[in-house]
Formats: C-alpha cells, structure tokens, sequence
C-alpha cells in the first residue's frame, strides 16, 4: 500500500493511493461500508498501532475501492505530513560517503571563514577532527529530532531568520509497525511498517558554529519545518528491496545528486537491534536513514536561494517537492 495523509474540506483524512497516485481510497469510508472498526483508519498513528490484522484490513479495503463511493481524486486534497506528528524521530549517520564528504565540506568552510585558512585546517587537521570516527563502524550514531517541526509535503519551507546557508538532505525513512525491546538484528525488519523519504532540513552555518560545543547539531537543525517527511508510506510488502533504491535530488528542475540506499553501512535492522539496546521502540516512530552520498549541497559547496525549488526522489517511494523561501 502507498498510505498518505491528507485535508479534504477541513477535515485530516487516511488514505491510500491507487491508479498511480491520481485517486485515493478513503479508509474510512470504506470500512464504514464494510461495516468494519473505524477507530483504526481514523489517522496513520491508530493505523500502524493497531496492528497486522488491521494493516491486511486496510490492504482488503483498496483493492475493493477501484469505482465504489469511497475513492477521490488526489488533485481535489491537500496532502499532508503522512505522519503529521510522529510519537519520535531519530536521524542516523549511515552512509560513508555522506560523513566523509560533509566533514571535508564543513573543514573547507571553517577555514574560508577563519582569519588565516592556512593556519585554521592545520590546527584542524593536528586536533584530529579531520580524521574519520572509527566508533561509527560500531555504533549507530544519531540525534534525536522534534516531532513538532515536522512539515508537509508542497508546502513553502521558511528559511530561520539566522541562516545564511540553507541546505537539504536526501534521506530515506523507516517508520516502525512493532513495539520491541533488545530486538535482535535477524528479527528486526520484522518490526518495520513501511518506508518514507525524509528531508532533513539545515542551517549550515548555526550548526558549523553549535557542533563546536562537542554536542549535537542544535539549531542547526532544529526549528520549524526543520523535517518533510513523504510525500507517502510505502508499506513493506509493496517495496521489494529498501536497498537498492535509486535516490535523486533536483534544485529548480536540475539534478544537484544521484545516490544508492545500497550504500547503507548501516541498514535498518543494524539501526533498530543497535537502539533498542536497553530501551524500547514504539509504533509510529521514524528512524531516519541519514544522507546518502552526495546527497547535500553541503557536500558540493552549493547553497539554496530563495525560491529554490528542492524535489527528492527515491525509486518506489515518489518524489517529495517543497520550495524555499528566505527571510
């Protein structure tokens, strides 16, 4: 299934695409026809909490709804947010490339901005920060992101007022469907819902200058519309193979990047058997892929403008399309 979110005359709706993406099921509409338990097709959250017996429930009601009462067309909605308001949001690092290349980026930049570049990537390079972390063969690095900053697909991105480089990240989701705790790597995908793509917003230059505090990204990555998650969830039975999926970026129609999710170090069940140490993991809860190789301007010193126009592809799981707007 390709399950989506979406606002038709005031109200929030579930659905699920058909014939291409030009119509949508109405979830509830539809069980209310079949006479079946609406409370789970009332939202994506009561969807996935509810459980396999009613996700094969959900699978049963769009391939009845071809013609019934219960379809619209895509082009009369809003599209949503999937997932408007997950319960969490983690982002990892798993892509080699990406690390590599944004270090290698962000060092270039510091050394532009210092008095002496000569003398700044030396005292860079002698205080190892150059050097790639060996604990990330081991560990799956991440930060822990805000639900509330969540943004929809379409939608204008509103640049933070104290960003002068704006930035996109080509990322890829999974959005767990099982509650587990110290779940094993070999049980893991087990406890996958489906998969989205997640564009993890940034402000380059407030997290050059707050990642120096030796924490985390900060407000580099943390204010409104940081995250656009979409434009739908592709449910794990309709996506053959999660790794091997072509991941494009355009600005205004040009291709910036090309990329593979067959680069992933770290896959998913890596991710989840890794996390799940000594704590639990709930339905609805995203975990990002982190960037795919390239797939940043950072990586290439190229910056967004206002009105940029920024799509992400990932083969099997559509296009997800929002412009950006300066203040």
């Amino acid at each position: 299934m390709r399950l989506i979110t979406y606002t038709v005359d005031g109200s929030t709706k579930l659905g699920a695409w058909i014939e291409g993406g030009l119509l949508i099921v109405d979830l509830a509409a539809a069980a209310r026809a079949e006479k079946v338990n609406l409370a789970p097709f009332n939202s994506m959250q009561a969807l996935i909490e509810a459980g396999p017996t009613y996700w094969d429930i959900a699978k049963s009601l769009v391939s009845g709804a071809a013609g019934s009462s219960s379809t619209l067309k895509t082009e009369d909605v809003v599209l949503r947010s999937p997932l408007p308001r997950p319960p969490h949001i983690r982002d990892c690092i798993s892509f080699e490339q990406h690390l590599r290349n944004a270090t290698q980026s962000s060092i270039t930049l510091m050394c532009q901005a210092a008095p002496d570049p000569e003398a700044m990537r030396r005292k860079i390079e002698e205080s190892g920060a150059a050097e790639f972390p060996e604990v990330w063969w081991k560990r799956a690095i991440y930060y822990n992101a805000n639900p509330f900053t969540v943004s929809d697909p379409g939608v204008d991105i509103r640049c933070p007022s104290y960003c002068k480089l704006m930035d996109y990240e080509l990322e890829f989701a999974a959005i767990i469907g099982k509650a587990g705790h110290d779940i094993a790597r070999d049980q893991a995908a087990d406890h996958i819902f489906g998969y989205t793509i997640y564009n993890d917003w940034s402000a380059r230059d407030e997290q050059l200058l707050v990642m120096s505090g030796k924490l985390g990204p900060g407000k580099g990555k943390d204010f409104d519309q940081s995250i656009t998650l979409g434009p739908c969830i592709v449910t794990v039975d309709a996506l053959e193979d999660p790794y091997n999926l072509t991941m494009t970026a355009r600005v205004n129609g040009e291709e910036w990047s090309r990329g593979s999710s067959s680069t992933m170090y770290h896959q998913f069940p890596d991710l989840i058997a890794d996390l799940t140490r000594s704590q639990g993991i709930y339905p609805g809860e995203v975990l990002g892929s982190g960037t795919v190789g390239m797939g940043s301007g950072l990586e290439s010193l190229r910056f967004l403008k206002n009105n940029d126009v920024v799509e992400l592809e990932v083969e099997g799981l559509g296009i997800l399309r929002n412009r950006v707007v300066m203040q």
